[in-house]
C-alpha cells in the first residue's frame, strides 16, 4: 500500500509540474511576441519598428522625420537657386538665399545623422515636390514670384507642425538635435517668405493647392 501510495503521489506531482510548465511557456512566449509587436507597430512607416542605437531608441517616426528633412533640401535648394536667378524683387532674392544657406547646412547635418543612425536617405525630390518645381519652372514674372512664395510658405508651415511633435517625443539625442536645428531653419524661412508681402494666408489651407 505504501509503495502504491508513493507511486500515485509521484504521478500526481509530475502531472501538476508538467501542467504548470505547459501553462508558463505559452504565456512567456506570447508576452515576448506581444511586446515586440507593440514596439514595431507604432508609426510603422518602413517596417523597421524601434531599434536601439548609441544615441537612444530610433522609432519609425524618427526615421520618417529624418527622410523628410532630406527631402525638403532636395527641392528647396533648387527652388532657392531659381529665386536668386529669376526673382525681380530684393525680398525674393533674399528668401532664395536663405533657402540656399539654410538647407546647405541642414543637408550636411541630415546626411551625418543618416549615416550615424543607419537611415537610408532619398536622393531625389518626391513626385509632389517635383511637381512644385515644375509649376515654378513654367510660371513667369509676378506669377512666378507669387507661386514661389506660396508653395514654399505652405510647405514650411506643414514641416513646422511636424517638428514640434518630433522634438517633444523623440528619445534619440541625434534626432532631437536635428529637430532643433531644423526648427530654427524653418522659422527663418517662414519669416523671410512672409517678409516678401506675397503670402496669401487664406490660401494656406490644406484644401487649397496652387496649380498655376
Amino acid at each position: 500500500m505504501a509503495t502504491r501510495y508513493t507511486i500515485g503521489s509521484g504521478l500526481v506531482i509530475s502531472a501538476l509540474a508538467l501542467t504548470l510548465i505547459a501553462l508558463l511557456i505559452p504565456v512567456d512566449s506570447f508576452g515576448s511576441r506581444a511586446s515586440a509587436a507593440v514596439t514595431g507597430s507604432a508609426d510603422d512607416d518602413d517596417g523597421g519598428g524601434t531599434v536601439s542605437t548609441a544615441y537612444g531608441p530610433l522609432t519609425a517616426a524618427d526615421r520618417d522625420f529624418i527622410r523628410k528633412v532630406r527631402l525638403a533640401g532636395l527641392w528647396e535648394l533648387p527652388a532657392g537657386r531659381q529665386a536668386q536667378q529669376r526673382g525681380s524683387k530684393p525680398a525674393i532674392k533674399t528668401a532664395g538665399q536663405h533657402l540656399i544657406d539654410g538647407h546647405t547646412e541642414l543637408d550636411r547635418q541630415v546626411i551625418q545623422v543618416g549615416q550615424a543612425l543607419g537611415v537610408d536617405l532619398p536622393n531625389q525630390p518626391s513626385a509632389q515636390q517635383q511637381d512644385w518645381l515644375g509649376q515654378m519652372n513654367r510660371a513667369r514674372g509676378e506669377e512666378y514670384e507669387r507661386l514661389f512664395v506660396q508653395l514654399l510658405r505652405r510647405a514650411h508651415g506643414k514641416v513646422f507642425a511636424l517638428l514640434a511633435g518630433i522634438r517633444a517625443q523623440t528619445k534619440n539625442s541625434m534626432v532631437r538635435a536635428l529637430a532643433s536645428s531644423a526648427n530654427n531653419t524653418v522659422l527663418d524661412h517662414i519669416t523671410v517668405l512672409e517678409d516678401t508681402g506675397l503670402v496669401d494666408f487664406d490660401a494656406l489651407s490644406d484644401n487649397v493647392q496652387p496649380t498655376k
